[in-house]
């Protein structure tokens, strides 16, 4: 699914933009609202992902705009959950609403619930990164040139939010909500299911291994782009 970011901040368009193609969606940007309207009619995108605050022509404005065109989902961005903006962009049509600073794990499952709600068929399953290309939609993961490999449900869990972490380092904790939510997981469960994955996307050899161990703090998926 082609998805548009509408953020005047260059920076955080850019991890936002990071973000979703690591997610496996097609990402294209504008940085003011005039071009934001251009590409949202020139590309079709599937949803839009707009800032409020922006130059020549402003986020409710825009909003406006798509709205009374068309049915594409619309993620607001704000800086305050509570931002009178916001819900004047609810009541023009939007469907769901980031407080800004957010997690890259968080847009992307608002991303996914938006589209679930509106009937869009998300088709981005597969993500790839580092030579291994995981297929979400069949829990299937492959090395280059290597065999395919079948994860479970944990597992899949677990690979997605390191992939959607690449190169950072999360805490066991951090995981084990990720993976068993709040109510179950420790850290012995989180450690032989790092395990089970690595026999799955590693080549062999530990020195090689994508997921890194990090004493006393949790585990970090090597990133090629750092």
């Amino acid at each position: 699914m082609k998805i548009l970011i509408v953020e005047d901040d260059f920076s955080l368009s850019e991890v936002v933009a990071f973000t979703l193609r690591r997610a496996g969606y097609t990402v294209i940007q504008a940085h003011d609202g005039v071009t934001a309207l251009q590409l949202w009619a020139a590309e079709k995108p599937g949803l839009v992902v707009l800032d409020l605050n922006l130059p020549k022509l402003d986020g409710l404005a825009v909003c406006r705009q798509i709205r009374s065109q068309s049915q594409t989902p619309i993620i607001i961005l704000s800086v305050r959950g509570g931002d009178e903006e916001v819900v004047k962009g609810l009541e023009l049509g939007a469907d769901d609403y980031v407080v800004k600073p957010f997690s890259p794990t968080q847009l992307v499952a608002r991303i996914r619930a938006v589209t679930r709600r509106a009937g869009v068929a998300d088709t981005t399953s597969v993500l790839e990164l580092a030579g291994v290309t995981f297929d979400r939609s069949r829990n299937e993961v492959q090395r280059l040139g290597g065999e395919l490999g079948r994860l479970t449900q944990l597992e899949a869990r677990l690979l997605e939010t390191l992939v959607l972490h690449a190169g950072q380092v999360l805490t066991s904790e951090s995981l084990i909500t990720a993976v068993w939510g709040t109510e179950g997981g420790d850290k012995m469960m989180l450690k032989q299911l790092v395990y089970r994955l690595r026999a799955k996307i590693d080549p062999g050899d530990a020195a090689s291994s994508l997921i890194e161990t990090v004493p006393g703090i949790g585990y970090s998926l090597a990133d090629p782009q750092a």
